[in-house]
């Protein structure tokens, strides 16, 4: 039996599919949706619209930032509890049966059928495409994926207002983080979390495999709760990936 039902949103969305900014957005913690197969995984009502379910913020920013830089956007339609499209298929949080300190009843005991599903019809789906996309379009220097974080996790405070993650892109993550830090935000280098081969997907396989520059870009979500602040910060960060694009290609032979 199918996973998405007839009437379903797709696995994922392409949005100005014929953008010219060299560097691809991608936003793989996009929504909060749970297929109607799955009800609510068993979840205590509003559980799903916690950091657990989705980056909140990120797909306001990133539409934003597709508009103000004519970039190609691809981003997911499910939430990141059904799977984790920023997650190896291996990795024990690509389906993840705790989140933080919560568990999810519904990602528990599941058959190997059960899995196969999720990953056929929504992590394979999005991410084949993001592959076609980038070996049909030899003129993408970069990808960037576009997330949020908490304020707080497991009770520690954090104080970076954004934060940049990258392996190998120093050359396009350092325009952006002395961007925010000249206008006086509180920036996180490989903060609040580091890049993991056998934890990411992103940067690894889309990014590091292919020889691209690729970044993760987190914003802390107390910042952009609204849509308005999402916007602004999409303003904020639109003139710096630019630079920070035009700096990677006049080093680039």
């Amino acid at each position: 039996m199918p996973l998405l039902q007839p009437g379903e949103p797709p696995a994922f969305t392409v949005e100005n599919s014929g953008g010219r900014f060299p560097c691809l957005l991608l936003c793989e913690h996009a929504s909060r949706r749970i297929p109607q197969a799955l009800g609510d995984l068993g979840l205590p009502a509003g559980e799903i619209e916690r950091h657990i379910g989705w980056d909140i913020g990120a797909l306001v920013m990133a539409r934003r930032l597709s508009r103000l830089l004519d970039a190609v956007l691809f981003s997911t339609g499910y939430s990141r509890l059904v799977i984790d499209c920023n997650r190896p298929l291996e990795a024990s949080s690509s389906i993840p049966e705790r989140s933080e300190d919560t568990v999810i009843p519904g990602n528990l005991g599941l058959s190997p059928a059960d899995r196969a599903a999720r990953r056929d019809e929504l992590f394979l789906p999005f991410h084949e495409a993001v592959a076609l996309h980038l070996d049909a379009h030899a003129e993408r220097r970069c990808v960037i994926g576009v997330h949020s974080f908490t304020p707080r996790y497991r009770g520690v405070t954090r104080l970076w207002e954004a934060g940049f993650l990258y392996a190998s892109a120093h050359r396009l993550a350092a325009p952006l983080m002395d961007g925010l830090r000249a206008q006086g935000f509180e920036v996180g280098d490989n903060e609040p979390y580091r890049i993991d081969p056998a934890e990411d997907y992103t940067v690894p396989v889309h990014g590091e495999a292919r020889g691209l520059p690729a970044l993760l870009i987190e914003v802390r979500q107390d910042l952009i709760t609204t849509e308005a602040d999402a916007e602004a910060w999409a303003d904020r960060l639109a003139p710096l990936m630019r630079n920070a694009v035009a700096n990677i290609e006049e080093r680039t032979p």
